[in-house]
């Protein structure tokens, strides 16, 4: 499968926002758009144009692929599934997307970025409901447990990413064991996913 191997700063740069893909340096001055780059890279960066209402749609759909360092098949195929599901259709996708396993990890604190928690998650230091899993993409459901092996619980980063954990109503946290629950599915306020979904929606149904 694809990777993006770049500077992922410059992804946040071609959004104009802050995608938190760096996870401590976002909150720092050395982040790009707190330097006042927020600009898209390259020679014809400040050269900005208006964008269409296409431009505007692609924008919104390469802006949830930066977020969650997926690939385009990867993002069309949970379009597909939240097609067959009940409700509203962008909501869905987004929460397919919020119950993968590296974002859930992310969001309970075991790590301060997504990336950082995709190589948590392959390197096999997550048990899912006291079973190891280390496919990044595994989508959770409520009632599950995940848990962070012995192992990676002094890590430095995991500590620091663990201090400044804020969690949403979805999910709870069990300190003495290092172990996440899905007590609910997520809600649109909820989602850490910043945009307008309808875009995406419509770029696809186009």
């Amino acid at each position: 499968m694809s990777r993006y191997t770049q500077a992922v700063c410059k992804l946040c740069r071609r959004e104009n926002t802050k995608l938190m893909l760096k996870g401590e340096k976002c909150f720092t001055q050395k982040c790009p758009i707190e330097r006042g780059r927020n600009f898209p890279p390259g020679q014809h960066g400040k050269k900005q144009k208006k964008l269409s209402e296409y431009g505007k749609r692609l924008r919104e759909k390469q802006k949830l692929k930066s977020i969650m360092g997926i690939t385009e098949r990867q993002l069309k195929r949970y379009f597909n599934m939240a097609r067959k599901l009940k409700g509203v259709l962008g909501e869905n996708l987004l929460r397919l997307l919020e119950l993968r396993l590296d974002n859930v990890v992310y969001r309970l604190g075991f790590a301060p970025s997504r990336r950082m928690a995709r190589q948590i998650v392959s390197h096999k230091h997550i048990l899912v409901n006291n079973k190891p899993v280390n496919i990044p993409s595994y989508i959770l459901k409520v009632g599950d447990k995940i848990q962070l092996k012995d192992k990676m619980r002094d890590n430095v980063l995991v500590q620091k990413s663990l201090e400044k954990q804020s969690l949403p109503s979805w999910l709870k946290y069990y300190p003495d064991i290092y172990t996440g629950e899905i007590v609910a599915l997520p809600t649109r306020e909820e989602m850490s996913f910043p945009g307008n979904e309808s875009l995406i929606v419509e770029f696809y149904s186009r």
